[in-house]
């Protein structure tokens, strides 16, 4: 193996790494709302399917592939 090809395995490898452990993070920082909770919070705000589509941004690319949000 080329040392080339070395450092993009090593580099891909430890980008796939540091996804996975940013992912974790953000798991374990959410906080626990018991379903009481959940209860009281969509009585005040609604849940989402009663909002229109166009009130929210679809966030998945920007957090699998780092682009931002249209």
């Amino acid at each position: 193996m080329e040392s080339n090809e070395l450092k993009q395995l090593v580099k891909e490898s430890l980008r796939e790494v540091l996804r996975e452990e940013r992912l974790k993070l953000c798991q374990v920082l959410i906080p626990y709302v018991s379903d009481k909770e959940m209860q009281e919070i969509q009585t005040k705000l609604g849940s989402p399917a009663e909002h229109k589509t166009t009130e929210f941004i679809n966030m998945t690319d920007w957090v699998k592939n780092r682009t931002r949000p249209q």
